[in-house]
């Protein structure tokens, strides 16, 4: 008799990541990498890059947390995952491009999480600005969170990804859901973890050689690929807590969402994006 295949939420898919085996395997002839570390728990890991850049940490440094017990999202909002559940990592960036230009690297974390998830066998993923993976459902799959540094240290990024990869129904919020649940099996965080990081030293190496240049360095057309948010009528919630509603028509030269409304075009560099079906 075949032996029962493992139930999505099956223990197995939160046993604890090899924090040494992920370590060897992503700094191995890596031009970027310089360092991995797994960490049980900790508050944010972007909290704790932010500081370790302060510090002149390198660039390449790469933190992941089983854990984070004050995980943040973009606009403050608290980020969970209970323990074991999701991929919670962050790492340091130190980008040789105009300032300008670094509004790209959001969207080019996306598209580099979008690529390493269309891996699972299952599953299509796609990306609304600036910020979120989305199942098919317009569910959140994961989020992206940039914080940028201009002083004491030279210019530095700090990005922060959080995605649900064993999430119950349950554990999730109502706008939610996770790998498992999307393709219906276990997923091994780990070769999600590994797939991205590749995938985004790939198109960063290249997007920083090309300037930041995002149409040189082929990141705008494969963005637009993946993003959801052009084409759809939007209705968006603005820093200053007004709102705006129209069409999103294209992102440009400096990674800026840019949406036709009554009045005209607008180009915005933040706001919280709702697809409006």
């Amino acid at each position: 008799m075949p032996e029962p295949s493992p139930s999505p939420s099956a223990a197995s898919s939160r046993a604890p990541l090899d924090g040494p085996a992920l370590a060897a395997a992503l700094t191995a002839d890596s031009a970027l990498w310089r360092s991995l570390e797994v960490v049980g728990e900790i508050g944010s890991t972007n909290a704790a890059l932010v500081a370790a850049a302060a510090d002149d940490a390198p660039e390449g440094t790469v933190l992941v947390a089983e854990h984070q017990a004050a995980g943040r999202g973009r606009l403050d909002r608290v980020w969970t995952s209970p323990p074991g559940a999701g991929i919670t990592v962050s790492f340091l960036l130190r980008p040789d491009v105009p300032s300008a230009r670094r509004g790209w690297l959001p969207l080019l974390t996306g598209v580099a999480l979008a690529e390493a998830v269309g891996e699972v066998p299952g599953v299509r993923a796609s990306l609304k600005w600036p910020n979120d993976l989305l199942a098919p459902d317009g569910a959140k799959l994961a989020g992206i969170l940039a914080e940028a540094m201009t002083a004491p240290t030279p210019p530095a990024v700090v990005m922060g990804v959080g995605l649900n990869v064993s999430t119950r129904a349950d554990e999730l919020p109502q706008t939610g859901t996770s790998l498992v649940l999307v393709a219906g099996r276990p997923v091994d965080r780990a070769a999600v973890l590994l797939q991205f990081l590749r995938g985004f030293e790939r198109r960063y190496l290249a997007w920083v050689q090309a300037l930041g240049d995002p149409v040189a360095s082929g990141l705008a057309r494969d963005y637009l690929a993946w993003c959801s948010t052009v084409g759809a009528a939007v209705v968006v919630s603005l820093p200053d807590d007004s709102t705006l509603e129209g069409v999103a028509e294209s992102v440009d030269w400096d990674g800026r969402l840019v949406v036709r409304t009554r009045e005209g075009v607008v180009e915005l560099a933040s706001g919280d994006v709702r697809h409006v079906r």
